[in-house]
């Protein structure tokens, strides 16, 4: 076609424009900030842990997994070919997810599936009845919303729930204090955010989606890559762009996109420490996360653009959801998937990695002794921990450490020992938190948050600009989350745009509807969906009934 495509930002938004771009013949340039690709999804080594001659141990901004629902960044993984025969190979399924408390040994989800209301109820009362506090009545109810999320229509979902706060929803105040600690702080684990401010529309449809999926017997909820992220998904990824004429860029930083006439016309990038040289193309796609676009943005773009100026605003909706690494001298599967600390002050999930990494040869890292690795994400920044009575935001690098430690000891050493202070071998926090200022620590990559009234500033993947588009977690997608899918998704909306813009007669990229809880390509709720727009469109309240 020869037109040529500029995309400043190299994570899964701007991986994902590239490839569908490629694929249908546009020239490609991508420019990555971080000497390393991928963005929030890259692996990131453990500086000076070789010993040697070993590589550095590896480490991750938070660990990697891939729900059941997503589609998006699937499909994407089957396109890329590596020596498995594609990346998607290297998804392995995860089995369990524990709830650990600091009062009853770790609590083991099943798997099963019904479908009436009253059997969901029953199957609830089996999950989680184990110690946990909850009564009868608090394990009703939470099911009772749950289905009302899942029989609502689309309509109701997208123009009423957004504005109410899922605390507000579930009713959290007239529950006992375990309802509020195990289904309103939920969205902590979830989005990162306070279920005070998370919507309702984000949490509720996601929420409800993973609980179908737990219970959907034949596969997994979720899965997780065999090995660290880059070298089981992004440097194969990178090499087959590449290989196929996509040029990417790396310690590539944005300096300013030029804007003039209504038009981008050009973006100032210093590559590798450079002098800032001028890139430009025939469109330009921003890939940026929220609160980086907000600083390219200048006034007299905002104010000739709506949906710039909401970009600018929206930024203030982001919290910090990052994760740390304990390196063990034993192996400590703890359980074989996931991990959440319903009543930790951080909001910790956990996975022991090494048993998913069966071909991933440990002694060939660090200084050969690391047998095993638990993966930590901390999704509370701002409430006091149990040991030092500061928020993690407030906390040195070793106090995190300790404080992390000892919330996982909490959660798992109940009736038992799974955790001991002589196993530790090291850690390696996420190298996007930083501590150089003395009184501030500062998160480079915070997470967009999916807060009540926000729906209306987050910007389409096309925008009024004509030749500038945009490919990130907070652009409106059917995923509705900040998630890789989230970005995935995104870049597949921006670049069927340049396709509607360049007249161009190849094939749109697929955009698939998300949380429709259909059972084998069934949708058994639509009686109840079609009840509920009726209702709805005569502005009537949902009743849960069916047409």
């Amino acid at each position: 076609m020869g037109q040529k495509v500029v995309v400043l930002g190299g994570g899964v938004a701007g991986l994902t424009a590239a490839h569908e771009l490629m694929e249908r013949g546009f020239e490609v340039e991508v420019y990555e900030f971080k000497m390393i690709p991928g963005g929030k999804a890259r692996s990131m080594p453990f500086t000076g842990s070789g010993k040697d001659g070993r590589a550095d141990l590896p480490g991750e901004h938070g660990f990697r997994l891939f729900p059941k629902f997503y589609r998006h960044v699937i499909d994407t993984m089957k396109r890329i070919p590596d020596e498995k025969g594609t990346v998607f190979n290297h998804l392995v399924e995860v089995p369990r997810l524990d709830i650990a408390t600091t009062t009853h040994p770790l609590v083991e989800l099943v798997a099963k599936m019904n479908f009436t209301i009253e059997d969901l109820k029953a199957e609830m009362r089996v999950l989680f009845d184990n110690g946990l506090g909850l009564s009868g009545e608090d394990l009703d109810h939470y099911v009772a919303k749950l289905w009302q999320v899942m029989t609502s229509s689309d309509e109701r979902i997208e123009n009423e729930y957004q504005d109410i706060p899922w605390w507000e929803f579930i009713d959290a105040d007239k529950y006992s204090p375990a309802f509020r600690n195990v289904f309103g702080n939920i969205t902590k684990t979830l989005v990162a955010c306070k279920s005070t401010r998370a919507n309702t529309k984000t949490v509720g449809t996601v929420a409800a989606q993973m609980t179908m999926d737990i219970l959907t017997p034949g596969t997994s909820f979720v899965r997780i890559l065999n090995g660290p992220t880059n070298d089981r998904w992004i440097n194969p990824w990178v090499s087959f762009l590449r290989a196929n004429g996509v040029k990417y860029y790396t310690e590539a930083k944005a300096e300013r996109i030029h804007y003039s006439d209504d038009r981008i016309t050009g973006a100032e990038v210093s590559i590798k420490g450079g002098e800032p040289v001028t890139v430009t193309g025939d469109y330009y796609i921003c890939a940026f996360p929220v609160e980086v676009m907000a600083g390219f943005i200048p006034d007299d773009m905002a104010e000739a653009h709506h949906d710039m100026a909401n970009i600018r605003l929206l930024a203030k909706s982001v919290d910090w959801m990052n994760g740390i690494q304990f390196y063990l001298k034993e192996d400590v599967p703890v359980t074989p998937g996931h991990v959440m600390y319903f009543d930790s002050p951080w909001a910790l999930t956990s996975i022991s990695q090494r048993q998913f990494w069966p071909a991933f040869d440990w002694s060939k890292y660090g200084d050969g002794t690391v047998k095993g690795v638990l993966s930590v994400d901390i999704s509370d920044w701002e409430t006091e921990g149990v040991l030092f009575g500061k928020p993690a935001m407030h906390c040195t690098p070793e106090e995190i450490r300790q404080e992390v430690w000892e919330q996982l000891k909490r959660g798992l050493n109940v009736g038992q020992e799974l955790l001991r202070d002589d196993v530790l071998h090291s850690y390696f926090l996420d190298t996007d938190i930083h501590f150089d200022n003395p009184h501030e620590t500062v998160n480079l990559e915070p997470l967009l948050i999916n807060e009540v009234g926000t729906w209306q500033l987050r910007p389409n993947a096309y925008t009024s600009i004509p030749n500038l588009f945009l490919a990130s977690d907070y652009v409106r997608t059917n995923t509705d989350l900040a998630t890789m899918e989230g970005a995935n998704e995104a870049a597949r909306r921006a670049v069927n745009a340049i396709l509607h813009a360049a007249n161009s007669k190849a094939k749109p990229c697929k955009i698939w509807e998300m949380y429709q809880y259909d059972v084998l390509g069934i949708d058994w709720l639509a009686p109840w969906h079609a009840h509920d727009r009726h209702r709805f469109h005569r502005g009537q309240p949902w009743d849960g009934k069916i047409l």
